[in-house]
């Protein structure tokens, strides 16, 4: 009987981590690459123009599931919010399994974008029986009252026991934990990268070259950008000397602190004009006793003095 009570216990704040992760990695891969794609699974069953709406309104489900399961963890079944919660997690994911059974159906070439990203494989038997498992974890949830807080350590250490055992039976049914560990062996080529215009205009406006030459910009907007393999270009119409010119930055497609190159081009001719001199604010400290003002040469004496007018050359004749 015990193990069935602390059995059922543990799937509370096992939901709401599966949910909270979920969500975050979901809202990770679409603040990344900017649309909502086939990556997010049961969204490809949607039209193109809802798939992003539907995407968001999934990640939000999934976070206020997640934050109301922790908040009405020490409620019983009987509480209103609690049971609302728990049969609204219930129903997530027996209309997820649902989805996978659909999306494997009609698109097996999609992955279940369960945790965004990391869920790239095609919809497989593992991955429906990771959710199927989950919808009966969170019906199971209805037949307890609250979750109790172990007060010996015999009872804490049965609840990390049949936690482990079920993250291994969870990690054994999630084919992202393969990609997982292939991606912590394998760096992306920049080529292949997928980084967005927005993001790199965000970083070059950040950035050292944009503050010093950004006073030569004549447009908000730049007229032209284009990718060349690790390297994103964006010019901007600009004046220099009262010439028409184009200020073209280079920005390195990293997601932190990415290089920056800066040139200076002739609208015209195309060619590269030269930057302005940046001004001389380097003085030279005096010594002690070095005199502000520098002294006259000595007059050797019996020498006579003859003035000169400032108005007559001097000759160096002898």
């Amino acid at each position: 009987m015990w193990l069935s009570v602390d059995l059922v216990e543990v799937q509370i704040p096992l939901l709401a981590a599966m949910l909270l992760i979920a969500s975050g990695t979901k809202v990770t891969q679409l603040v990344r690459h900017g649309a909502a794609d086939e990556a997010f699974g049961p969204t490809a069953l949607f039209p193109l123009s809802a798939r992003r709406p539907a995407a968001i309104l999934l990640c939000t489900v999934e976070l206020c599931l997640g934050v109301g399961l922790i908040l009405t963890a020490d409620e019983g079944s009987d509480v209103l919010p609690a049971k609302c919660i728990r049969i609204a997690s219930g129903l997530l994911f027996i209309v997820a399994t649902a989805a996978l059974v659909e999306l494997r159906a009609s698109r097996p070439d999609v992955g279940c974008g369960c945790f965004g990203d990391f869920s790239r494989t095609p919809v497989s038997l593992r991955a429906m029986a990771r959710s199927a498992l989950l919808a009966l974890a969170a019906l199971a949830t209805l037949t307890i009252n609250q979750v109790q807080v172990p007060q010996t350590w015999p009872e804490g250490g049965r609840l990390i026991g049949i936690l482990f055992a079920e993250l291994l039976l969870i990690g054994a049914l999630s084919p992202e934990i393969g990609e997982g560990l292939i991606r912590l062996g394998y760096s992306e080529p920049c080529e292949l990268q997928v980084v967005p215009s927005q993001r790199t205009l965000s970083a070059l406006h950040r950035s050292k070259p944009w503050r010093r030459y950004s006073q030569f910009i004549t447009s908000d907007a730049p007229a032209d950008v284009w990718r060349e393999l690790c390297w994103r270009y964006v010019v901007y119409p600009a004046r220099y000397h009262d010439r028409k010119a184009d200020l073209v930055f280079a920005v390195y497609l990293q997601h932190r602190r990415p290089v920056n190159r800066t040139a200076l081009l002739d609208a015209a001719t195309g060619r590269t004009m030269p930057w302005p001199a940046p001004p001389q604010t380097r003085v030279r400290l005096l010594r002690r006793d070095e005199p502000l003002v520098p002294q006259e040469a000595p007059i050797a004496v019996g020498q006579p003095v003859t003035p000169v007018r400032a108005d007559l050359p001097v000759s160096t004749d002898v």
